[in-house]
């Protein structure tokens, strides 16, 4: 067969991926008429009709999505190999995180990360969805909660400490866990170790659920700082409140907390040679510290 251009390979990515000329021609800065002419020139060369083509819509046939996969796979390995050797260029990583722990553990490190790592940009995002791998949208993710994908590399982030945390005021007439069944229980409705759990290691039959409740930890840890009440949260996630001294633990040295591994990095298999995800995952492990992985 004659050997392709590789200029014809962009214009039918970016085409097969959304599913329109149009926003192709946008993406590559061409027009919508290059984009198909340089798809039907591809088409002629190959042999193999790669759209179905309906009016304005268009559509991937079989060919042209076994075509697709292996054209993004090439074009994610060369970015990987200028990433390697690039020595000057911003290292992006796309990051997605938990809510919680974007929020209350990792954003206030990131300072650090950049003062290490300079060439390093990241783009967050947060919510209670994984990332979809493998994808174009995201880099890596750090997850509530084990997401197991095919291959994808999942790091458990080490055990959590999960115990009742109030606001100092609250602290002297809490001295016992049983005292808890006096207070204004604060629950955060995604989080895997509830009152429950905790009442159940502390030999107590839970209370009913009454209380205010909330969606995220960090509005719960929030809540308590404000002395609304005493909430059952990670010391991982309230660690700024605690050593501020906006929340306390009241029952450190009486009761038995809960300790879990809450959260892990994930990233694809492909992604293990990406600059700028081993650097971040070298730099999360140490901050946790954890070892260094292998």
């Amino acid at each position: 067969m004659t050997p392709l251009p590789l200029s014809l390979l962009a214009p039918f990515e970016a085409a097969g991926r959304s599913c329109s000329f149009r926003i192709a021609s946008e993406e590559l800065n061409l027009t919508p008429s290059a984009v198909s002419h340089a798809i039907r020139k591809l088409e002629t060369l190959t042999g193999v009709r790669l759209f179905l083509r309906s009016g304005r819509k268009v559509r991937l046939t079989a060919e042209g999505e076994a075509l697709l996969e292996r054209v993004q796979a090439g074009m994610e390995s060369i970015r990987e190999g200028l990433d390697l050797i690039s020595t000057h260029q911003p290292q992006l990583l796309r990051l997605h995180c938990a809510p919680s722990l974007a929020a209350q553990w990792l954003t206030p490190r990131l300072s650090s990360l950049f003062r290490s790592y300079p060439s390093l940009d990241v783009r967050l995002s947060a919510n209670l969805r994984y990332a979809d791998f493998p994808g174009a949208e995201f880099d890596a993710d750090i997850t509530y909660g084990q997401h197991t994908s095919a291959g994808c590399v999942s790091i458990p982030l080490g055990d959590e400490t999960v115990t009742p945390l109030c606001a100092p005021h609250l602290a002297p007439r809490i001295r016992q866990p049983s005292d808890l069944l006096r207070e204004r229980l604060i629950h955060s409705d995604n989080k895997r170790v509830r009152w429950v759990d905790w009442f159940r290691e502390n030999k107590i039959t839970a209370p009913e659920t009454t209380g205010s409740r909330f969606d995220r930890s960090f509005i719960a840890i929030a809540a308590a700082a404000d002395g609304l009440g005493v909430c059952l949260e990670s010391t991982r996630l309230a660690e700024r409140e605690l050593r501020d001294g906006r929340l306390v633990n009241p029952l450190a040295s009486c009761s038995r907390a809960v300790q879990y591994v809450g959260h892990y990095f994930v990233y694809p298999e492909s992604s293990n040679n990406k600059a700028s995800v081993r650097i971040f995952r070298d730099w999360l492990l140490k901050e946790i510290g954890l070892p260094e992985f292998q």
